[in-house]
């Protein structure tokens, strides 16, 4: 059986601060999405650092919390839902930017 193609790292973080929004919401567990929050945000930074280094790596790392936590003063000005969507939309073309980008070994 083929194994599964590697999930990109966009849909990854996109999945975190979706996720992570939706499973708060729908659960009243806060602790749940940030559970999901952490989880995709780990595996997304251990990609960014294999694939493109660790200071592109900290960078993505570092927009991805910024995202979360500018989403929070946002969603009272916009809305909660408007926020996270917006929020992602940063971080995902972030890190398609830096998938596209890869150095290149000389």
């Amino acid at each position: 059986m083929p194994a599964l193609p590697a999930l990109r790292t966009p849909a990854l973080a996109a999945a975190g601060l979706i996720g992570g929004y939706a499973a708060a919401r729908l659960t009243g567990r806060r602790e749940l999405g940030g559970a999901v929050l952490a989880a995709a945000g780990a595996g997304a930074a251990r990609r960014w650092h294999r694939q493109a280094g660790p200071g592109t790596a900290v960078a993505l790392t570092g927009l991805y919390l910024a995202a979360f936590g500018g989403s929070h003063p946002l969603a009272k000005r916009i809305g909660a839902w408007p926020s996270v969507l917006a929020v992602t939309g940063v971080v995902a073309a972030a890190a398609a930017l830096a998938e596209h980008h890869r150095p290149t070994a000389r």
